[in-house]
């Protein structure tokens, strides 16, 4: 079962993954209304994303930055209701503007083939991953990932060190690879998927969009019962 961005971003704060602040609006008049309180922690910017179970919102134009309410609430009129690729858009999530320094990838999935997870993680943050797998290979390390072990400090600086980051940057990361393997293990899932992983101006690394994938076979729990909703 796959989750919409809203619930991967509440996921990803209960476990202690560094994330911005983001409300989901139904309406143009609750995403002025999220805007003003979210946009309260970014200087007024903030960006309106459409909640779609589909990628290339972007491209569809799906995720704008807005710098008021007013803007925020006039683009999501917009984009309510749009179609993107077959989907609906029903709800937008309000997120906080980010300054953002670099932008990375970070993805831990079931491996069927061989029976075990595999991470995937490069400095090219951003773009579409099936895109850089193709055409640049070279900068998408593959790491495999033991299913009994997990993703403990020593396998996050295997997988750092084969995506060639710096070592300035290496305690952050190490601390965010291992609770998303957290979030990995601990959720049932099949996929979590960070893209982009921001390193923000101060430094700071944080999950800027999340995917995640919940094994459906693993028992009766919904992501309304695992994490809280960003609706106020």
């Amino acid at each position: 079962m796959d989750l919409y961005e809203y619930q991967a971003r509440d996921m990803f704060e209960a476990h202690g993954v560094p994330v911005l602040g983001g409300e989901v609006a139904v309406t143009p008049e609750e995403a002025f209304a999220a805007a003003q309180r979210v946009g309260a922690k970014s200087g007024g910017v903030v960006v309106v994303k459409a909640q779609v179970k589909t990628g290339g919102r972007g491209k569809a134009g799906g995720v704008k930055v807005a710098k008021s309410p007013e803007e925020a609430q006039a683009l999501a009129a917009q984009i309510l209701g749009m179609d993107i690729k077959g989907h609906t858009v029903k709800k937008v999530m309000i997120a906080e503007g980010a300054k953002i320094a670099e932008e990375y990838y970070f993805g831990l999935l079931l491996d069927r083939t061989n029976r075990t997870y595999l991470a995937m993680c490069s400095k090219e943050g951003g773009m579409d991953i099936e895109t850089l797998a193709v055409e640049h290979p070279e900068k998408l390390a593959r790491i495999a990932v033991d299913a009994i072990d997990g993703l403990d400090e020593a396998k996050a600086r295997e997988i750092i060190a084969a995506a060639g980051f710096d070592e300035a940057d290496v305690p952050a990361l190490v601390n965010v690879l291992v609770t998303l393997g957290d979030v990995y293990a601990g959720e049932d899932a099949t996929l979590v998927e960070v893209n982009p992983l921001v390193k923000m101006e101060d430094g700071q690394i944080v999950a800027l969009d999340g995917k995640v994938t919940l094994d459906d076979n693993a028992g009766s729990v919904t992501p309304s019962t695992r994490s809280s909703s960003t609706t106020r």
